[in-house]
Order: C-alpha cells, then structure tokens, then sequence
C-alpha cells in the first residue's frame, strides 16, 4: 500500500470513528489550498483551520493526524518536488468512489485557498488553475467505466498533481521557512 493510500485509509478511520462528515480527500485538498493560497505551515493556524472544517476541536488521536500531515505536506513543498502526492483512495476502490474524492479534494483546495487570507487579484494564469479545479470540483461519476475512463482519470489526478504548484509559486513560496545555512 503506498503512504497515500495507507494516509487516506487511517484518515479514513479517525474521521469515521468521530463521526465527522469530511472526507480525507477534502480535508488534504484543504490543507494544501490554504499552503498554495500563502497561510504558510503554522500548526496552530492549521488546526484552527481544520477544527473549522470539522466543525469542532479534533478528538487527540485526530489532531495528532492533522500535525503529521501539515509535517508530510511541509516536507513535500521543502524537497521542491515537482508533483504533489494527493490523498486519494486506493485503486482497490471503484472508479465512481475515485472520482467522488477527485471532486472532493477539488472543493477542498478552493475553499482552503479562498480561506488562506491571500489578497489582491489572482493572474490569468492562478485564474485558469482555479477555474479548472473548480470545474473538476461539480465532477459526479466518470463519463465512462473501463480502461477509457481509468484513463481520463489517471490523466485529472496527473493534472491536480502539477497545477496546484503553479498556485504556491506565486502565493505560498514566502510560506516556507528558510533552510538554515550550511556550515563548513
């Protein structure tokens, strides 16, 4: 099981057993909008954030969940990777539940980056990343079962691995904190 499916999975359970009506998806969808969106890698700002999501304080187990996945996300945007890893179902689940998540952390990231206190016009550019997402966010079952439709998704998950990065280039870069010098 790769970690973003085993993430996905224990996520899936602490949000199970607190009863909470947010998805995995949704909730990494939202934690990496407000990073792209500038709100930067304050734990304190993020479990605010996520409690407002969740609609109330995280049980202990939980919010030790939500610190290691800020540090997971921290980590990516540090190594200056050049793909996100997204939190998604496994491919153990159908194609319809795959999708269902796709559109899930869609909605997660807008209303993490609308929420990450960035000001000022977006540029033409953030403004076609957005606007894709937000088309990917109404998605509601592949267009097509099968090889053809695995395909179309593999090619959106591709797409969503890539494009949020354009977003933190030009609105969350100043959110990392500066690597200490190397002394020789």
């Amino acid at each position: 099981m790769s970690s973003s499916a085993s993430a996905y999975a224990a996520f899936s359970t602490l949000l199970a057993e607190a009863a909470l009506p947010v998805s995995p998806a949704e909730l990494h969808g939202h934690l990496l909008g407000r990073v792209c969106g500038g709100a930067g890698f304050d734990e304190n700002d993020w479990l605010a954030a996520a409690s407002e999501l969740l609609g109330g304080a995280p049980g202990e187990r939980l919010q030790a969940a939500l610190s290691g996945l800020l540090g997971m996300v921290q980590q990516e945007f540090a190594g200056q990777q050049v793909a996100l890893v997204l939190m998604l179902p496994p491919d153990e689940f159908s194609l319809v539940e795959r999708t269902a998540a796709l559109g899930e952390w869609c909605q997660g990231f807008l209303a993490g980056f609308g929420l990450s206190g960035r000001t000022g016009e977006v540029s033409g550019e953030a403004r076609e990343v957005l606007e894709d997402l937000a088309a990917i966010a109404q998605i509601q079952e592949p267009a097509e079962e099968g090889e053809e439709g695995e395909n179309d998704f593999m090619e959106v998950t591709e797409y969503l691995r890539v494009a949020p990065l354009l977003l933190y280039g030009e609105y969350g870069r100043g959110s990392l904190p500066e690597p200490a010098p190397v002394v020789h």
